[in-house]
């Protein structure tokens, strides 16, 4: 009994939203299906209103209330419906750095960032909600707890989490703006001819297999990576690589268009005995941290997998 309630007020803590200007206009309703992404449904959200379960700024309203910038609400769940939070999971992390309101971690290669179709436990969410014990921002849906930005399950590297729905609005603002800088290490196969390029080729979901990331200039979505070569071998070319924008398997997809592929990448064409995933490294994120009121870089050193791929590649081992 006493886990029960002590779960249930880990949850009525965290069902905070505060409303920005995207959406000042939304019927209340409407606004707080799309957080809870299908884990509470409209109907579910109207009858909790009803109750009286549904607050802004400590009153009761209708589920008619259209939303102003600033306002507050408070979410309280039925106890039946605290499943609505996955499970916390205590997988160890690598944390780069952290404050009350925010996070920045080293992820590691294999972790999937959030909860998805069959696959509900074991991500970087349930991994998040134990070392905090649930204190993440829900702004994004509360299956994608405290989630800014993401990295593809075989991509590691530095990852920032929000703790509330103030520091994860203004963050993600940023990545909105573009003013965040992301800088990638990357391993491609081949011998890239010029020390410096730029791919700005569209990019969209492929129509037959839709897992798949495919190049689409004219209806896709503006992409655009700039890459460096920091080291030529004999089959292989180690690049740093910038990402302005911020699209499914950008890298991997632009890398392939110009026919220099990720080692390791079998979506893409580029299995390699040396690696079992893609070699790419998120290295280095910076940051504005609204409430330090300073520019912040986060760093993560390179995994060991791709440490080796190098050493093979020079001939040192």
């Amino acid at each position: 009994m006493r886990s029960l309630l002590l779960k249930e007020s880990i949850l009525m803590a965290n069902n905070n939203f505060t409303i920005l200007d995207d959406d000042s206009g939304k019927r209340i309703d409407v606004y707080l299906t799309s957080c809870y992404r299908g884990e509470l449904s409209r109907s579910k959200i109207q009858t909790l209103i009803k109750k009286g379960s549904v607050t802004v700024s400590g009153k009761g309203i209708s589920s008619h209330y259209i939303l102003k910038k600033n306002d507050r609400i408070t979410v309280v769940p039925d106890r039946q419906n605290t499943d609505i939070l996955d499970d916390a999971e205590n997988i160890p992390l690598d944390i780069l750095y952290e404050d009350e309101e925010m996070i920045a971690i080293n992820k590691q290669a294999g972790l999937v960032v959030h909860p998805g179709a069959g696959n509900k436990q074991h991500t970087l969410v349930n991994a998040l909600k134990y070392h905090t014990k649930n204190n993440l921002s829900h702004y994004g849906g509360v299956s994608r707890a405290g989630i800014i930005h993401r990295l593809d399950k075989d991509t590691s590297g530095v990852m920032v989490v929000a703790k509330n729905d103030w520091i994860h609005a203004r963050l993600s603002a940023q990545f909105k703006s573009r003013s965040i800088s992301k800088k990638y290490s990357v391993i491609v196969k081949g011998n890239v001819q010029h020390d410096h390029g730029i791919c700005d080729q569209q990019l969209g979901r492929g129509r037959i297999f839709r897992k798949k990331m495919v190049v689409r200039d004219g209806d896709g979505k503006e992409a655009l990576t700039e890459y460096a070569v920091i080291e030529r071998f004999q089959k292989a070319t180690f690049l740093d690589v910038n990402i302005r924008t911020g699209r499914t398997h950008q890298i991997r997809v632009h890398m392939a268009y110009i026919d220099h592929a990720v080692l390791g990448d079998r979506l893409y064409g580029n299995a390699s005995p040396l690696i079992s995933r893609q070699a790419i490294h998120a290295r280095s994120l910076t940051v504005y941290h609204p409430r330090l009121k300073r520019t912040m870089t986060f760093e993560a050193p390179m995994p060991h997998d791709m440490k080796y791929v190098l050493q093979v590649l020079k001939g040192s081992l």
